[in-house]
């Protein structure tokens, strides 16, 4: 029996959330740190320079130390709080980042010690990613309880990424009932990590968030949103903002494409993709679930292009089950197949020397046996499933393959 070996550069590849999602979210919050603990010092350097600087009462000097000293042990304990304590990952036993960190290097580690399939421990460590895809197919598809009840009853609550899904789902539902106020507040925590992106979600929202007012003929309070929040974006998105003032005197009845595009309901659902995207790349998420990647690289070995064009010989091909898997195929590229291989599609068996194929007057191919055994069903008689058409077993022909 052939060993199957263990491809650990391309096996990794799919790995690399496991890791990059904690390690982005723990680099932000020892950012966030950073700059408060700066912004503190600076603070204390300059009330220090002040206090040196101007003549005050023994009692001023006194308060003014007192203040001082509170802000210096303020800042010490910030700065003695090991930044591994913060809690990126929640868990429901509140796992500490060191030991997530941990297990989810171990959990790689431990797959990289494995050179074939057949060795023991690869089955339990492949049981238990799926385990995680399927938690994270879970928790992509609003399916939150049932993620949450895999990953406590196979006790990986902390290798999958269920606090992050929950932020990004809360939101999304929130937009989805017309609601941009847990979008912006979102946007407010991440402000400096999105402003590197340079999204235009926040304007985005903004914006849905005038049309509102203007949906509901609040010209005033529109007027006066609008002189609050779009002076900042005057230079970046002046052309949207123009033409957004057309609102105040358009109402949603309005005949104009250019308004009514505006007042379209269909912007909230542009919303939720854009948050999610905008959300994905900032937490490190693949925009596809785990599953999905890894049966695009299956149905990528199989894809033939017989399967595009309705005629495919194998009953059992999972590129051609246009109720399954068939859909996540039109996504992936065809198969590079240097030797073809003939399938029949009465049995899906391999047709070759030992099994040759035999042809219908009319052109249609199928397997030796697969024909024998309809014929021995039928009196002799053979019917090809695919035009309908009956003959005698002899008057099949066989076909050489070359």
């Amino acid at each position: 029996m052939d060993v199957c070996k263990v491809n650990h550069e391309a096996s990794l590849m799919l790995e690399q959330p496991l890791i990059k999602v904690p390690y982005e979210q723990f680099r932000r919050n020892f950012k966030a740190s950073q700059k408060a603990i700066e912004r503190d010092y600076q603070a204390l350097q300059k009330e220090s320079a002040n206090a040196a600087k101007n003549k005050r009462s023994s009692d001023q000097a006194l308060k003014t130390l007192d203040g001082m000293i509170n802000r210096v042990e303020g800042l010490k304990r910030k700065v003695s709080l090991p930044v591994v304590h913060l809690h990126y990952i929640q868990t429901n036993d509140n796992t500490p980042v060191q030991a997530s960190m941990r297990r989810r290097l171990d959990h790689i580690s431990t797959f990289e010690s494995f050179t074939s399939t057949e060795q023991p421990g690869f089955a339990p460590w492949a049981d238990t990613r799926l385990d995680r895809w399927l938690v994270d197919w879970s928790l992509r598809n609003g399916k939150e309880d049932t993620a949450k009840t895999i990953a406590k009853s196979r006790g990986i609550e902390d290798l999958v990424e269920i606090s992050s899904f929950s932020s990004i789902r809360r939101v999304e539902a929130a937009l989805r009932g017309h609601s941009c106020t847990e979008a912006l507040a979102w946007c407010s925590q991440n402000k400096i990590a999105l402003a590197k992106t340079k999204t235009t979600l926040e304007f985005d929202l903004r914006l849905q968030e005038y049309i509102e007012l203007a949906r509901s003929r609040k010209t005033s309070e529109a007027m006066a949103y609008s002189r609050k929040h779009f002076t900042s974006y005057l230079e970046s998105h002046a052309k949207e903002v123009t033409h957004c003032m057309g609102l105040l005197a358009c109402g949603p009845d309005t005949p104009l494409a250019r308004y009514k595009r505006l007042y379209d309901p269909s912007r909230w659902e542009t919303l939720v993709n854009s948050f999610r995207t905008v959300a994905f790349n900032l937490y490190s998420l693949p925009t596809e679930p785990l599953l999905h990647l890894a049966l695009y690289a299956g149905l990528a070995s199989l894809k033939l292009p017989t399967c595009s064009d309705g005629d495919c010989t194998n009953i059992d091909c999972p590129t051609c089950d246009a109720k399954g898997l068939g859909q996540l195929a039109k996504s992936v590229p065809m198969s590079h197949h240097v030797n073809s291989t003939i399938v029949c599609r009465l049995g899906g068996d391999i047709m070759n020397s030992d099994n040759p194929p035999m042809a219908f007057p009319n052109g249609y191919v199928y397997s030796t046996n697969g024909l024998k055994e309809m014929a021995s069903r039928n009196d002799g008689m053979v019917t090809c499933p695919r035009s309908g058409f009956s003959c005698d077993f002899k008057m099949l022909r066989k076909v050489y393959i070359t």
